[in-house]
């Protein structure tokens, strides 16, 4: 994302490294040692990334630019299904896709690798080594206990995109139910908007994101701050019964408009937001 009027540069390339670094945790007789509460819910995100990836779904995007007293001076919204052909390949069918009236943002590549991988973010095994990973306590959510981490960047590779911030784990599935953070790295006049997403458990074994959230004022070195209010919303997840392929969730781009058009993708788009207040999302069991 960044100001209509600034030319992006490149990001700087940077080596990955594979050190894991955790803090221990504090003391409770019923609580699995830090090193293993990791590994047990990073397997469980590897296999429910890969469950939801046989999933169709549909995907409502929308996100506007608000100005004084919150009035609403451009808009970008896009909803479409995430379905298979009759192959197995998965693909992103737009059903609704009005011009943008977005002015003084343009949404680029970056905003949509977000939202199809860091903002329903997912740390598998094999993330789990890009990242440091610090146990910041436990929390209940509504009906749920959950473990907290602070999760952020070990290094950056061009064109790969990260989570900073904090996850939320089940202590029953090891599953993560909510994220709240920032997308990095933010390069130029590039912003990203702080966001949460929070997921909900499908067919009674799965925590899939079904809402995610942003209402954030970005502070550009050149040019105005805008305020951007965002709202992703996930529905109708069904199993896909067909001949499947498993691959991972590729990006969107931002620059097709019409009804009915096809991308050979994954995620993206979502729901008009509430204008009065922001909705209050509860990770429940089945």
């Amino acid at each position: 994302m960044r100001f209509r009027t600034v030319s992006m540069l490149l990001s700087a390339i940077f080596v990955c490294s594979p050190v894991l670094a955790y803090q221990a945790a504090a003391s409770d007789h019923d609580q699995p040692p830090v090193a293993e509460i990791i590994k047990r819910f990073t397997e469980a995100e590897s296999q429910n990334k890969m469950a939801r990836n046989n999933y169709t779904f549909t995907q409502d995007f929308d996100l506007m630019t608000l100005g004084e007293a919150g009035s609403f001076t451009g808009r970008f919204h896009r909803v479409s299904d995430i379905v298979f052909d009759d192959r197995g390949n998965r693909f992103e069918k737009i059903t609704f896709f009005p011009p943008s009236t977005l002015t003084d943002l343009e949404l680029r590549s970056e905003d949509m690798q977000d939202l199809a991988g860091v903002q329903p973010f997912a740390l598998t095994v094999e993330d789990l080594p890009k990242y440091v990973v610090n146990y910041a306590g436990k929390e209940k959510i509504d009906e749920l206990n959950t473990y907290m981490f602070d999760v952020k960047p070990k290094n950056f590779i061009k064109g790969e995109r990260y989570l900073e911030g904090r996850i939320w784990v089940d202590d029953q599935d090891f599953q993560i139910v909510k994220v709240k953070g920032q997308s990095v790295p933010e390069v130029d006049q590039q912003k990203f908007p702080h966001f949460e997403s929070y997921r909900e458990n499908i067919d009674g074994r799965f925590w899939f994101p079904t809402y995610i959230y942003a209402d954030d004022v970005l502070d550009f070195k050149k040019g105005p701050s805008i305020r951007v209010k965002m709202t992703v919303r996930f529905t109708n997840y069904k199993k896909f019964s067909g001949r499947i392929r498993l691959t991972d969730e590729g990006e969107a781009a931002p620059d097709e408009e019409g009804k009915g058009a096809e991308k050979k993708v994954s995620p993206a788009p979502v729901k008009p937001p509430d204008q009065k207040s922001k909705p209050e999302p509860k990770p429940k069991r089945p």
